[in-house]
């Protein structure tokens, strides 16, 4: 079904120790997103880039989470964006950059529902979980905290973003692919309450049952889900070109059936792509490969 869709470019690494991902907005533009989108029928509105500060620009500041203040700026200007987004009929798709910008776009949507006096879930695919916060965070990045904070653990300034915390319900959130976890993370996300789903998972009862089992978590009781896509969700063989690559996740076909799967389920109402890092990819095949993915989560089909 044709949508009415608002591209919005993060090009922020100040969650990331490793320089590139910024250049993932620009990946993503190059390999075609905007023609592929008007093919399927959507109306497609990309208001380019939002300004980042540059990691070079500034000190830090706390090394248990870097540059915290400029992120949180970043992110506050983000959420009124997707919300505006909402508010004006269409549905964003956010461009990282990496994924502390989630702090931001989800942080809008799940405003956007709150003041209908509504709730959404939020689906997750990435090789990590993201639930570190300042105290459990062994780097000090941020991109590996976001999640946490939208759930209400870690620092006032992204858990208190928009005046009101937590932004999303633990039994309203799937994180499908994982495979890389701190020791105290670990534990956050046991004692949370979050659907988790391992690779093991994936490995013992394949992509559609893990998948199928997700999306009724996160659509159970809700009025639309969130959709965010770290394209590390996807095996290093296929998608090199990412911030944090780990060995063993999805494969190509298991990463577009989980996306037309979304598609099927009709409920999404955002999607993000983020931590594209060209500098380390070949010829932009991970970005390609993100560009295909976000057309099956918008209705691409074979058939």
């Amino acid at each position: 079904m044709a949508q009415k869709i608002r591209i919005i470019g993060v090009p922020m690494d100040l969650g990331q120790s490793r320089r590139g991902v910024d250049m993932g907005p620009s990946a993503l533009r190059v390999a075609g997103l905007l023609t592929r989108l008007k093919q399927l029928g959507h109306q497609v509105d990309d208001i380019g880039n939002v300004a980042v500060k540059q990691p070079e620009e500034q000190p830090y500041g706390e090394k248990r989470a870097k540059y915290l203040n400029e992120i949180a700026e970043t992110c506050r200007g983000l959420a009124e964006m997707t919300e505006r987004t909402l508010e004006e009929g269409f549905l964003p798709l956010v461009l990282g950059g990496d994924h502390s910008l989630a702090i931001g776009s989800f942080s809008g949507v799940s405003n956007f529902f709150r003041k209908q006096q509504k709730k959404i879930g939020y689906l997750w695919l990435d090789a990590h979980g993201d639930m570190n916060t300042p105290d459990s965070s062994p780097s000090g990045n941020v991109h590996g905290m976001p999640l946490a904070a939208l759930m209400g653990y870690g620092a006032p300034e992204l858990v208190d973003l928009l005046g009101y915390h937590p932004k999303v319900e633990a039994r309203n959130v799937a994180l499908v692919g994982v495979r890389d976890l701190d020791g105290k993370e670990r534990r956050l996300i046991k004692d949370s309450g979050v659907h988790a789903y391992t690779m093991r998972h994936i490995d013992e009862r394949g992509m559609r049952e893990v998948m199928s089992e997700a999306l009724r978590a996160v659509t159970d009781d809700v009025d639309g889900v969130a959709v965010s896509l770290d394209m590390d969700f996807v095996d290093p063989t296929d998608a090199p070109g990412v911030g944090t690559p780990v060995r063993g996740g999805v494969t190509y076909r298991e990463g577009h059936l989980a996306m037309e799967m979304i598609a099927d389920s009709k409920a999404m109402v955002s999607l993000e792509v983020v931590e594209i890092n060209p500098v380390i990819d070949m010829h932009n095949q991970t970005a390609l490969l993100g560009v295909e993915m976000l057309l099956s989560g918008l209705g691409k089909k074979i058939l």
